[in-house]
């Protein structure tokens, strides 16, 4: 430790020598040297030794870098190796000041560790220059290498003052060109990036001189350069700016403000200087006669005001009105009389109290006026009430007298009543007026009118008065009854019960007592030999309509009559209405099942070929309802059906049809049972069985119908059943199968024609049921379509249309059938095919 101490001592005395022998070389050079030659020789020692330091010792950096910025190679510039740099634990210190910078062992550079503030590190202004000084201390073996860093400084402020707002007080007397001291403003940066000059906002009445300070500092004088005027202009708001010398430049404002001072130089005004002032004789005493508001554009007591009469004003003036000196108010303070002055004159002084007084002068004339002191007179001589409504036209009513004891304008008098009346005022002599009706009255309208006669007269301010009278009217018949509708529409529920209220048909009357009291009555009509007064009742006093008995919508759907309103009047009057009563239909018809025709009881035997192709017809059901169009429309389901999947049923049109062929697996009957169900609410419905029996037949096909018994060939299916058990002989089947094809394709012989039959001839048209106005038709086509036929013949029961084409093609009855009336089905050819039938 003690040989590091000497090894340091030895170095910091070794640098002290060399320095003092340079400063000794300088001191013999400037001696013995000329001035020339000595200035030659310092430049060029001065620049070894600048760049010795610069290159080894003095460094030069602006402040505020970035942390981590590389200042210089410490290892290059002191010729060290970079690899022994961690050995020789290589060390930097900062003399008198924060470790602002550090050496990178590794790479031997000089990096900035943290930000650097010149004006922090360096608080003398005075002094340009600010250094860190730094020491390399380095071991094995030791050196110390001494350093300076040069901080150069930066723009990073901008001036400021010491006070934000200034505040001078000048008086509106100060002569131009005076100056006035301001505050300076303060930059911690220095040389050119300190305070460089001022500026000041624009102004008409100051300007500034930048002056330089002993030290180089730079403040501001404000000069007046223009009078000012307090009452112009009381305050100047001036804004002072300071900006530097750097680049970019940087400034710093504050806010002048300056107070005129006020001097008493304007003496106070009236808004006129001569006034005219009327005043009405027998004013009470403290009576407002004039304001005398003087001003003064001075402040303080140089526009305090004090008011007071001049010696030209009379002793007879100053007892009659009052003058406020503070206030400048004149009043009433005697009694005023028209008859005996009528015209008053004075004249008002107004001083303030500055230091040198300055007065104003305002002269007052004051006229008395003649007072309105006498009110106008209503007298009403006659008045006649009530009167009836129908009152003619320019009929008087009321006369009416008015006068006034003043004279002149005060004297004159006019007479009026309120506007929107149906009278008007005629003038029958001097100050005589009468009441006239002059537009037709109506007591509905309007029962009563409260006339009011104002009189007043033309004085100033007029005066008036005023009488209020009430006229009643007299009602009239005149006003026929009203009912609130030309038109009723009732409707009424079927199956009502006798003497049920069906509405109240109020009429009205705006007349009075038995002139608005109404009768009503029904306007006899006769329907089907059946009297209104039958059917409805009403009530004379209220109009309530009642039904007296119980209506069928089946039988009876609406009735149209008139009802009449009269009231009590002489003569009477009497208006009417019509009323239109519709019958509501109800539910109360249960369907009617019209096909199939059943000869016995609900249940209805049908016969059917197993060989039935698919989607063929095998029956329709047909039901029709009494009610109305909501009430009967009609849908058709299964209540029961032997094998569902063997026939449909259409809900709309009741057609029962085959949703595919026979088998030799179902039974040969089947029972279906179809409900018809009305729309109705609750819904009403009725049933149908149908009994369908299968049968072996064969048929064959007429051209024309006769009353002839049909002939049938029948094919028995008794031998395909025994081809088909012995399948294993194939001749039998080929056989089968040929006889089968040839009876087939055999055809009815053709017959005589026969007459249409209603139980066996259906029309050609579509007998799909879609509005219930066809049903009935179709219901009896239908049972055309279905009658049954007896041994084998067409009974003809009522005959067709000429011109009409029908065919029908009848299955003959298969074997065993007895002599009844079971019905054999039918098919129903379309018009289309019925000639290629025929043929």
């Amino acid at each position: 430790m003690k040989d590091r101490i000497s090894k340091l001592n030895i170095a910091g005395i070794i640098y002290l020598i060399v320095r003092r022998a340079i400063n000794s070389l300088k001191r013999r050079v400037s001696r013995t040297m000329g001035f020339h030659k000595r200035y030659v020789l310092l430049a060029v020692i001065f620049s070894f030794v600048r760049y010795t330091s610069a290159s080894a010792t003095h460094y030069s950096i602006p402040e505020e870098l970035k942390e981590g910025s590389v200042v210089a190679n410490l290892a290059t510039d002191l010729s060290l190796d970079v690899k022994t740099l961690n050995q020789r634990k290589m060390r930097l210190d900062i003399i008198a000041n924060k470790k602002y910078l550090d050496v990178n062992k590794e790479t031997g550079e000089l990096y900035v560790v943290e930000k650097i503030d010149r004006e922090h590190i360096c608080t003398t202004k005075s002094s340009t220059s600010c250094y860190l000084r730094l020491e390399v201390i380095l071991e094995n073996p030791v050196r110390i290498f001494n350093m300076e860093v040069e901080i150069l400084d930066m723009n990073d402020n901008a001036p400021q003052f010491r006070r934000e707002t200034i505040h001078l007080d000048i008086s509106e007397s100060t002569p131009t060109g005076e100056r006035f001291s301001l505050s300076n403003a303060v930059d911690p940066d220095v040389g050119s990036n300190s305070v460089k000059t001022y500026h000041l906002s624009e102004s008409e009445q100051f300007t500034i001189e930048v002056q330089t300070g002993r030290d180089g500092s730079k403040f501001a004088d404000l000069i007046l350069k223009q009078t000012l005027d307090r009452e112009q202009q009381a305050v100047h708001n001036l804004i002072l700016t300071a900006v530097d010398g750097g680049t970019p430049a940087r400034s710093g404002t504050a806010s002048v403000i300056v107070r005129v001072l006020d001097t008493n130089d304007n003496a106070p005004a009236f808004e006129k200087d001569n006034l005219s002032v009327k005043i009405l004789e027998n004013s009470p005493t403290g009576s407002l006669v004039v304001d005398l508001n003087a001003t003064d554009l001075d402040e303080g007591s140089n526009s305090d005001i004090s008011y007071s009469y001049s010696l030209y004003t009379s002793e007879k003036t100053q007892e009659t009105f009052n003058l406020n000196p503070a206030t400048g108010e004149i009043t009433v303070k005697g009694m005023l009389n028209y008859e005996d002055l009528r015209i008053y004159d004075m004249e008002v002084i107004a001083a303030d109290k500055g230091a040198t007084s300055l007065t104003g002068q305002c002269t007052i004339k004051i006229l008395v006026e003649d007072m309105n002191d006498n009110h106008p007179e209503i007298s009403i001589k006659s008045f006649q009430s009530p009167v009836t409504e129908n009152i003619e036209l320019d009929r008087v009513i009321a006369v009416v007298s008015i006068g006034d004891k003043d004279s002149g304008d005060n004297g004159i008098v006019d007479l009026h009543i309120p506007d929107n009346m149906p009278f008007k005022l005629r003038e029958s002599s001097d100050n005589y007026y009468e009441l006239v009706v002059s537009e037709p009255l109506d007591r509905e309208k309007v029962p009563e009118y409260d006339i009011t006669f104002t009189v007043t007269d033309r004085g100033s301010p007029p005066l008036s008065d005023n009488e209020t009278m009430t006229l009643e009217l007299l009602d009239v018949n005149d006003n026929v009854p009203q009912f609130p509708q030309s038109f009723y529409t009732i409707r009424v529920m079927e199956n009502n019960a006798p003497g049920a209220l069906l509405s109240s048909l109020t009429a009205f009357d705006p007349d009075l007592h038995e002139n608005q009291y109404l009768v009503y009555f029904i306007i006899e009509k006769e329907i089907a030999n059946t009297s209104m007064s039958m059917l409805f009742s009403i009530n004379p006093e209220n109009g309530n309509l009642y039904a007296l008995k119980t209506f069928d919508y089946e039988i009876e759907k609406e009735f149209l009559f008139h009802i009449e309103a009269r009231d009590s009047g002489s003569p009477p009057l009497s208006s009417n209405v019509t009323v239109h009563i519709i019958i509501v239909d109800q539910n109360d018809n249960a369907p009617v099942i019209v096909s199939p025709w059943r000869a016995h009881g609900s249940v209805v035997e049908e016969k059917i070929p197993r060989s039935t192709d698919k989607g063929s017809l095998v029956a329709k059901v047909i039901a029709l309802d009494t009610d109305s169009v909501h009430n009967s429309r009609i849908t058709y389901q299964f209540l029961q059906v032997t094998d569902a999947t063997l026939f449909s049923l259409d809900q709309y049109n009741g057609e029962i049809r085959t949703m595919r062929m026979f088998s030799y697996r179902d039974p040969r009957h089947q029972r279906l049972v179809v409900v018809a169900k009305d729309n109705g609410e609750p819904a009403l419905s009725a049933t149908v069985t149908i009994k369908l029996t299968t049968m072996e037949t064969a048929v064959k096909a007429y051209s024309d119908m006769t009353e002839e018994p049909l002939e049938y060939d029948i094919f028995s299916d008794i031998n395909l059943y025994l081809v088909i058990g012995l399948g294993s002989v194939s001749f039998l089947l080929l056989i089968t199968i040929l006889v089968t094809i040839v009876i087939k394709c055999q055809k009815p012989k053709p017959s005589k024609a026969a007459p249409p039959s209603r139980n066996s001839v259906i029309s050609e048209r579509n007998s799909t049921i879609a509005d219930s106005t066809l049903v009935s038709n179709d219901a009896y086509w239908y049972s055309l379509f279905l009658a049954e036929t007896r041994k084998g013949k067409l009974v003809v029961r009522q005959p067709l249309p000429k011109g009409s084409r029908y065919i029908v093609s009848s299955i003959p009855r298969g074997t065993g059938l007895t002599d009844t009336s079971d019905s054999a089905a039918s098919t129903l050819q379309a018009s289309t095919t019925s000639s290629s039938s025929s043929t």
